[in-house]
């Protein structure tokens, strides 16, 4: 099933269920991927959704901590419980060895010897791992790896 559907189908579960702020993050996510669509001029495939939820997960990260930060942590906590319902939509996380196995692959793929090569390997690593892994962690350990061999 397409993700749009699936978000389309959990937006009606949450406004029969009264489910406000489950509802109202869904009703972000189809928003911003209705305005993605608009601007690219483009359907929106699962990929395309990924990206979106993944930046939504990212802002409201920044957002818990500088509430935490400022002493808020009614936001906070309103935050972290988007942020749940939006990982809901996202596929499973990568373990740390998956994560391992797929940069040793993609350095060997792409020929990488030293860090000038960092953009190779990190383009054959962000489709694979879009969604299933913090890309700056997997960016640092791309570094450590082409710096130790």
């Amino acid at each position: 099933m397409s993700l749009l559907i699936q978000l389309k189908d959990e937006m009606k579960i949450a406004m029969r269920a009264k489910d406000k702020l489950r509802l109202g993050v869904i009703r972000m996510a189809l928003s911003a991927i209705k305005l993605a669509e608009i601007d690219h001029k483009t359907e929106a495939t699962d990929d395309n959704i990924i990206a979106i939820l993944t930046k939504m997960v990212k802002q409201r990260k920044e957002s818990i901590k500088m509430f935490s930060e400022g002493g808020r942590d009614d936001l906070a906590e309103k935050e972290a419980a988007e942020v749940t319902a939006i990982e809901f939509f996202m596929p499973e996380p990568l373990s740390a060895e998956e994560i391992n196995e797929l940069i040793n692959k993609a350095i060997t793929e792409s020929g990488a010897a030293s860090m000038a090569d960092m953009g190779k390997v990190m383009a054959v690593l962000k489709p694979l791992m879009q969604g299933k892994a913090d890309m700056g962690a997997v960016s640092g350990q791309v570094r450590a790896a082409l710096n130790a061999s």
